[in-house]
C-alpha cells in the first residue's frame, strides 16, 4: 500500500521499518554492522524493528524523550495499522547523546512536532542531507492523521529551511535531489490550507460547512479502512482545534 524506507550509513541506521519486515531489515543491519539507531518518532513504521536489531545485534536505539516513554509499553494500534505495518513491541530507548559524531561529520537531532509529538528530523550539515521521518511525505497532502498539529507542521516546516540540504530522506517519499524545493512546497501547500480554513472559521462556519466550501474531497477507502484515523476532516478539525484553543486562551 505504500513504501516504508530505513537509512544506513556507515554502522548508523535512522528509522527501522515496519515489524512485518523484520527478516530482511534486520539482515541489512547485521550486514552492515549497525550499532546505533536513531528513530524520527514512535510510529510502528518506524521503530517496529528498534527493539529486535537491538536485541540481536547489540546495537543501541536513540529517541525523543516522548518516544522513549510510548515505546516502554505496547501502545494500542488500530486493526489497520497491525494488519499494514505490524506489532508494536516494548522497548527501552535510549536519550538523545548531547553530540552524534558518525563517519559523515555530525548528526544534528532537529524537533519538528506536527506529524507527532515525539517528531525529530536528522540533520547531516557536511553533506546537506536532511532526515525528515514523516514532516514532508510529499508536496500535497490528501489526508491526515487524527492527532496531526498542521500548525505544528507548518513552524518545523519553516525551521528545517533554516537548514543547509538538498537531499531529502523522507521515510516514504525521499527526494534525492532540490529537498528544499520540496519542502517550500508543502509549506506553501499547508500554509494556504491553514489560511483558507481559518478564515471560514472566523466567519462562522462549522467544520463540515468549511469542508464543503473549500471543495476539499475524501479518500473513501483510506477513511473507512483507517477507521476515520486518517482522512482530510481531520486537518480541517486539526486548524479548527487550535484556533478554538487559542481563542479560549485569549
Amino acid at each position: 500500500m505504500m513504501s516504508v524506507f530505513c537509512f544506513i550509513f556507515g554502522r548508523t541506521m535512522v528509522d527501522t521499518g515496519l515489524s512485518h519486515m523484520e527478516p530482511e531489515v534486520l539482515a541489512l543491519a547485521r550486514a552492515h554492522g549497525v550499532s546505533r539507531i536513531f528513530l524520527t518518532h514512535h510510529h510502528e513504521d518506524h521503530s517496529g524493528n528498534a527493539d529486535q536489531i537491538c536485541r540481536k545485534t547489540g546495537a543501541k536505539a536513540f529517541g525523543h524523550d516522548l518516544a522513549r516513554a510510548k515505546l516502554k509499553t505496547r501502545y494500542p494500534v488500530l486493526p489497520y495499522q497491525k494488519i499494514v505495518w505490524g506489532r508494536t513491541t516494548p522497548m527501552d530507548l535510549s536519550a538523545m547523546p548531547d553530540a552524534v559524531e558518525t563517519r559523515l561529520g555530525p548528526l544534528v537531532p532537529v524537533p519538528t512536532p506536527g506529524h507527532s509529538k515525539d517528531h525529530l528530523c536528522y540533520h547531516l550539515p557536511d553533506h546537506g542531507v536532511l532526515f525528515s521521518g514523516d514532516l514532508y511525505l510529499g508536496d500535497r497532502i490528501k489526508f491526515f492523521r487524527s492527532d496531526e498539529d498542521l500548525l505544528e507542521e507548518v513552524a518545523s516546516l519553516k525551521k528545517v529551511l533554516a537548514l543547509e540540504f538538498s537531499t531529502l530522506l523522507c521515510g516514504h517519499n525521499p527526494r534525492q535531489n532540490k529537498g528544499r524545493k520540496h519542502i517550500l512546497a508543502k509549506l506553501d501547500f499547508l500554509e494556504n490550507l491553514c489560511g483558507q480554513i481559518a478564515d471560514c472559521h472566523y466567519q462562522g462556519d462549522g467544520e463540515r460547512q468549511i469542508f464543503n466550501r473549500l471543495g476539499l474531497r475524501e479518500d473513501h477507502f483510506i477513511k473507512w479502512f483507517c477507521f476515520f484515523n486518517v482522512s482530510m476532516m481531520n486537518g480541517v478539525r486539526s486548524v479548527v482545534r487550535r484556533l478554538k484553543a487559542g481563542d479560549q486562551a485569549s
